[in-house]
């Protein structure tokens, strides 16, 4: 008990440091920023990428915090850990405060339906909406899934499983360990249908 409490309350340490340290975004300087992710990324943070995810939308701190956790080798990742090597905390700010003033556009094919309901199922099952907010549009550190990338739902679902994905607190990694692969499966699909 005691070592779970100390693990939230280092959370919410950082969680408060890194919300102070976005509120001074500045979106314009972020859109020039921005130019080398687009690449990835898609215009405005649209991804067109399989296993990219969409930035636009995306809570600004998320977007900080997940850009601190590859420039501090928390997470790792081949393309996106040298460009977050060198970004500055403004660096960062700018970027969040720029994605999330951006306008997410769903670029999922159509989903299998009989897979999406029981993909909301699974989602009321594991109360997902208690973090992720209504409609899963995310709030403070916690990321967008409303028509986020499908294949990259998969893979972060399953790497939160198995331990490849780090996150914040653990809570991630605490949530998934339930799931089956035909959860996975479901929820990636009902998670990528959802409208912007």
């Amino acid at each position: 008990m005691r070592a779970t409490f100390g693990a939230a309350a280092a959370a919410v340490v950082v969680i408060a440091i890194a919300n102070a340290a976005h509120a001074a975004g500045d979106a314009a300087a972020g859109e020039t920023k921005a130019a080398p992710c687009v690449a990835c990324h898609g215009a405005a943070g649209n991804s067109t990428q399989a296993k990219v995810p969409s930035l636009a939308a995306q809570p600004p701190l998320y977007v900080y915090y997940q850009l601190l956790q590859f420039r501090e080798k928390r997470r790792s990742d081949p393309l996106m850990s040298p460009m977050a090597a060198n970004l500055s905390d403004r660096d960062m700010q700018d970027l969040g405060a720029y994605f999330s003033a951006q306008t997410a556009v769903n670029g999922n094919a159509l989903a299998d339906a009989a897979k999406a309901e029981k993909g909301a199922a699974a989602a009321r099952r594991e109360h997902c909406e208690s973090c992720h907010a209504k409609g899963f549009v995310g709030q403070q550190h916690i990321p967008r899934l409303a028509g986020q990338r499908l294949d990259y739902l998969r893979a972060q679902l399953k790497g939160f499983r198995v331990g490849t994905r780090p996150d914040i607190d653990g809570s991630m990694a605490s949530a998934s360990q339930t799931l089956s692969d035909d959860d996975i499966e479901n929820l990636a699909v009902f998670l990528a249908g959802l409208p912007q």
